[in-house]
């Protein structure tokens, strides 16, 4: 058996890994790159592999630096199924689209500031056509319950905990008289966040392949992030600003919604307007009333008494481009959540670029800031960021909350290794900067597990 790691390897995008076992290959997941433009373009064009090749395609979730690939894999060639959960695919649906048309937009965008440069244009990664075309392999499947993907591998999905449909896949495979047990824990989610239900523990590991994005902090009680939450929103109405957040369209928006609802419904806000502008966010809240099988009880428990927890009076979505202009007129202090989470495509670049250089507003950080993005910049509160090609000055507040990141932190990713370390043979450290990965890793030797790899990209390890 042979693992050729190709995505998220010391970094926290593009995650993608190559399995072959018995002369089949089978991708896990096939995400975006998210970084430097020219670098992102060339990683996500190119692939180490040809797509024809490929037996099968297993996908753990449907954020983009998980899924967002995919249609450019089936462009190139790719004609088998893509497995994941009923959710997953659901979702998919709303964020495969939207990511091709956030590429045709920006890239008109950027062809009219090229062509007046002289400057050859740019073409999206792909279209609405090579997303139909991906979206018609998918193959829904319910959590704990094994299929094969092939002769010798049998595929189980549980329940990470990390976004809406989001699973542990764990393939059990014969090879060479021997059964081996793979374990994919990458998103781990963590205990007791709203809205969704807690990671499954999966044990009898053999080989685990592990996230590590917070390999090295940990994260504060959600309890008091709330208590934050309010206080900024209070602060920031104070001065008459405007709290701009950047939020991933999928799962943390539905989160931010979630709390901001308890908030004002428990008057320890202001009851001032909320706007989503995100069609992506819009469509995404309408999945997430299709699947209640991922609920945790206490959110199942509030639709029975109050009915919906994404949707009141104060609170907007916005679907168009006119609607989404109007709100950067507005004089009064509100609420913005929009994507991309990371600040580098979509309507939260025209948002910041409004509202940066105001000392009254907050730029509030809910999530995960890769590096060489401009949500990193703004994270590390640059005196100057670039937004589409022009420079702005950062006057607005910063406000930073790592404790609303559906990722399992330190503490949680060694308890996790720890509950399976008696069968465990080797371990592979992914999705997360080096310093994060290296530091999770010697965490994880320390409970006795001597085989631990952090892998280069494009790294192949033989069991």
């Amino acid at each position: 058996m042979k693992i050729k790691f190709l995505g998220a390897t010391k970094s926290v995008t593009g995650s993608m890994h190559l399995l072959e076992s018995n002369g089949k290959r089978i991708l896990i997941d096939c995400g975006f790159f998210q970084g430097r433009r020219e670098e992102s373009n060339r990683r996500n064009r190119n692939f180490a592999f040809d797509p024809k090749s490929i037996e099968r395609v297993v996908l753990s979730h449907a954020h983009i630096d998980h899924s967002g690939n995919l249609p450019n894999l089936v462009k190139q060639g790719y004609q088998n199924s893509i497995y994941s959960t009923f959710a997953t695919r659901d979702l998919c649906v709303a964020m495969l689209k939207d990511s091709a048309y956030i590429q045709n937009k920006d890239a008109e965008y950027l062809n009219k500031r090229k062509e007046h440069q002289g400057l050859a244009p740019i073409e999206p990664l792909y279209d609405i056509d090579d997303v139909e075309k991906a979206l018609s392999l998918f193959r829904g499947i319910g959590y704990r319950k094994g299929f094969y993907v092939s002769a010798d591998i049998k595929l189980t999905f549980y329940d990470a905990g990390h976004i809406l449909g989001s699973a542990l896949s764990v393939c059990d495979i014969k090879e060479n008289g021997r059964n081996l047990r793979l374990a994919y824990i990458v998103d781990l989610g963590r205990k007791n966040l709203p809205i969704l239900r807690d990671p499954d523990m999966v044990r009898d590991i053999h080989f685990m392949i592990i996230e590590s994005t917070y390999g090295n902090r940990l994260h504060e009680d959600m309890s008091g992030t709330v208590k934050k939450l309010a206080r900024v929103v209070k602060e920031t109405v104070q001065r008459s600003g405007k709290i701009i957040i950047p939020a991933f369209s999928l799962g943390r928006t539905q989160e931010v919604v979630y709390c901001l609802n308890r908030l004002q419904s428990q008057k320890k806000i202001p009851a001032i307007k909320i706007f989503v502008d995100s069609p992506l966010a819009v469509n995404v809240t309408e999945i997430f009333k299709l699947h209640p099988e991922c609920f945790d009880k206490e959110i199942n428990r509030m639709i029975a008494l109050n009915g919906n927890p994404f949707g009141w009076e104060n609170i907007t979505y916005v679907k168009d481009v006119e609607s989404s202009k109007k709100l950067n007129k507005m004089d009064e202090p509100c609420i913005i959540i929009s994507a991309s989470g990371m600040c580098e495509a979509g309507r939260i670049l025209h948002h910041l670029k409004n509202n940066i250089e105001d000392s009254k507003n907050t730029i509030l950080v809910v999530g995960f800031m890769a590096k060489d993005t401009l949500g990193r910049r703004i994270v590390q509160k640059k005196e100057k960021v670039k937004i589409f090609g022009e420079q702005y000055r950062l006057r607005a507040r910063v406000e930073v909350f790592d404790e609303f990141s559906a990722h399992a932190d330190r503490e949680e990713l060694l308890e996790y290794v720890n509950n399976t370390k008696d069968s465990l043979e080797g371990v592979f450290v992914v999705h997360g900067e080096e310093k994060q990965s290296q530091a999770l890793a010697e965490g994880i030797k320390d409970l006795g597990i001597k085989n631990v790899l952090v892998p280069d990209l494009e790294e192949e390890v033989t069991i």
